[in-house]
């Protein structure tokens, strides 16, 4: 995994590359060397290491995903901020099975750093809910609830948010 930054130079060195490639008259050079140099700015907006989690994810590989989570050292210097959303997202998910404070705190960086994606945000906002809920903090997870099912458009979570009402009445 290269650094951000490394990844922004390399696409820049290889788009000036690239431009020679056309000044000698070499057009499918050039092109071959700007594609090339997409694939890195891509990698700039979209980390090759979150996207093997999202593929692990999947397949519920979650000890493999934790693996590949874990080879990100500094997440605040190696992602931007959308990329340490979904870092946080999904390292809340992974701690959620073992440790719910430690879950909590993923989630609610997650949260505060910004999701692309309503529906994700809306399952961030749903898994603290159910950590409230866990700890006893009624009037919280409500407020929560309230949130996910705002931002969840296309009811992809509805079954999910209908199982935690059921369990609020419980308490």
């Amino acid at each position: 995994m290269f650094h951000k930054y490394i990844k922004l130079a390399l696409a820049v060195l290889i788009t000036v590359w690239s431009v020679y490639e056309f000044s000698l008259g070499h057009i499918m050079n050039g092109i071959s060397i700007l594609l090339l140099a997409g694939i890195f700015v891509f990698l700039y907006f979209k980390n090759e290491i979150l996207l093997l989690v999202f593929l692990k994810l999947r397949k519920q590989d979650f000890a493999g995903a934790n693996r590949l989570l874990d080879k990100i050292k500094n997440p605040s210097a190696a992602l931007i901020q959308k990329q340490e959303g979904y870092y946080n997202l999904m390292k809340g998910i992974m701690t959620s099975q073992t440790n719910l404070t430690q879950s909590e705190k993923y989630f609610k960086a997650a949260i505060k750093l910004g999701l692309s994606m309503k529906h994700d945000l809306a399952m961030a906002k749903l898994q603290l809910a159910g950590i409230a809920m866990t700890k006893r903090r009624k009037r919280e997870a409500t407020n929560l609830i309230a949130e996910a099912k705002k931002l969840d458009k296309h009811n992809m979570l509805a079954d999910q948010i209908k199982q935690l009402k059921d369990q609020m009445k419980r308490i």
